[in-house]
């Protein structure tokens, strides 16, 4: 049997079996964005630490810093995690003072996360070393690979985005009528 299957640079290869696939992590994209972030993370974390922050908070505090007061669950989406796994995050970081969880005005059901002074005062010493990391990482890089290195980056986010809604859509279909949609 053979099988086609498209290569990182867009060619097509062939396989003559289908049971075997070679698929090396220097060649997988998933591989190398996370080697990368996790470099960039190990770095990080260790400024981090000597002002009592952790690697999950620091994403908190960096959408906060765009955007105080947003909701619990709106943090959560746009941090890429589950409801109940930033609110275990946000309660710590409320026991550290650094933010604080108010019912909504709006809507008594839902709670706004604003940071406290101790929070907002952490920009000014976490952010410009995340400035110096970036800058240091792209050292010799030409902007212009630069630029498309990002707009690469977002557009396979976006696919990736796509092809899960194209999955949750064709599971919900095999699903049938009346299945449970959470």
């Amino acid at each position: 049997m053979s099988r086609r299957s498209r290569g990182n640079s867009g060619e097509t290869t062939e396989s003559k079996s289908a049971t075997t696939v070679e698929f090396s992590l220097d060649q997988s994209m998933g591989a190398l964005v996370r080697f990368t972030h996790r470099a960039f993370l190990e770095d990080l974390q260790s400024h981090l630490a000597t002002h009592d922050v952790n690697a999950g908070m620091w994403f908190f505090l960096r959408t906060l810093w765009e955007e105080d007061g947003i909701t619990q669950r709106e943090l959560s989406r746009r941090i890429g995690i589950s409801e109940p796994t930033a609110l275990h995050q946000l309660r710590k970081m409320e026991s550290a003072k650094l933010l604080e969880r108010r019912r909504s005005k709006t809507d008594r059901r839902k709670f706004d996360v604003v940071l406290t002074a101790k929070g907002r005062r952490l920009k000014q010493k976490l952010l410009p070393y995340a400035v110096d990391l970036n800058a240091d990482a792209l050292m010799g890089i030409p902007k212009s690979d630069v630029q498309i290195a990002r707009r690469v980056l977002a557009d396979i986010r976006d696919n990736l985005s796509k092809r899960r809604q194209e999955r949750d859509v064709a599971i919900r279909k095999k699903a049938g009528p009346g299945a449970s949609k959470d």
